[in-house]
């Protein structure tokens, strides 16, 4: 009698996993694709006034942005062909002050980035768009970006590329 509950449960289990048919436990429509593919996001932040140079910043968001949807789906990564295609440069990386003290000091310093993203998709075309995604930290103007720039890239990358796959791939 248990066994027969067990396999009752688990053939229910399974024919529910498979209802599911394209989905995951992400939320993700990947639909028919098989790959995807995120091209160098290059950063054209340095050009604009008033933006911070860094260095590698173009390399790290890109392969942030493809260790997201790698962890998220099943799809490969692929270097050309891919049936979803990732590309776009980043438009702005600026620090700004945000608040002053009574004395007319600033208080807190907000670094922004902005990346502007096309996105592709082989299979349904009529997903396609293109967008700009920006997030920003917060932190205290007496530290020095260099000292806030791994905390702040962790947030700002995790937002940003978290946006950028629900407008993708997010079925909500």
């Amino acid at each position: 009698m248990k066994i027969s509950i067990i396999k009752v449960g688990l053939l229910s289990l399974l024919l529910s996993l498979y209802g599911c048919g394209a989905y995951n436990f992400s939320g993700a429509d990947i639909g028919t694709a098989q790959s995807f593919q995120v091209n160098f996001f290059q950063n054209y932040a340095d050009s604009s006034p008033g933006s911070t140079i860094e260095p590698g910043l173009d390399r790290d968001f890109t392969l942030a942005l493809q260790d997201l949807i790698n962890n998220l789906t099943s799809l490969s990564l692929t270097g050309s062909n891919g049936d979803l295609l990732y590309e776009g440069e980043i438009v702005e990386y600026r620090v700004t002050p945000m608040t002053a003290t009574a004395d007319q000091l600033t208080a807190q310093n907000r670094l922004t980035m902005s990346v502007n993203v096309r996105f592709y998709n082989t299979t349904k075309e009529d997903a396609d768009f293109e967008k700009r995604f920006s997030f920003f930290f917060d932190f205290d103007a007496a530290a020095s970006l260099t000292s806030i720039q791994a905390a702040a890239h962790e947030e700002i990358f995790e937002r940003i590329t978290q946006d950028i796959f629900n407008a993708s791939l997010g079925n909500w």
